[in-house]
């Protein structure tokens, strides 16, 4: 069982994809409201996946760079409300692999996890 860390400043968004990602077959080992105390519950559980929201990860604590260098086999799916181009750009040159769209629909939410996994695996292979 995959295990995954949730970062997102909103209660509500971080109980909604926790039940999402457990009910998917996924093991949530850690909720967090912010960068620092999502990167301390990686350090405790080693997760397979991340899913940090946007404002996390821009609120200059470079927290995509710290997992990136601790946990380099570790994804990172980016939750946020809406998603464009250059937001897309700059997020996967920081090292995101995936992208959630808020609100979430659980169908969407497991086929992106799945289909990022999947292709990592892929490309470790190949």
């Amino acid at each position: 069982m995959l295990k995954a860390v949730i970062v997102d400043g909103s209660a509500i968004a971080r109980g909604v994809l926790n039940t999402v990602l457990t009910e998917g077959g996924y093991e949530v080992v850690g909720l967090a409201h912010t960068s620092s105390k999502g990167f301390a519950l990686a350090q405790k559980f080693y997760p397979h996946f991340i899913c940090i929201a946007r404002e996390q990860m821009e609120d200059g604590e470079q927290v995509v760079a710290q997992i990136r260098a601790t946990f380099p086999k570790t994804l990172i799916f980016m939750l946020a409300g809406a998603i464009d181009a250059p937001i897309v750009q700059a997020a996967m040159a920081s090292g995101v692999q995936g992208f959630i769209v808020k609100p979430f629909k659980a169908d969407a939410v497991l086929k992106t996890i799945r289909n990022t996994v999947l292709a990592m695996i892929r490309k470790q292979q190949g």
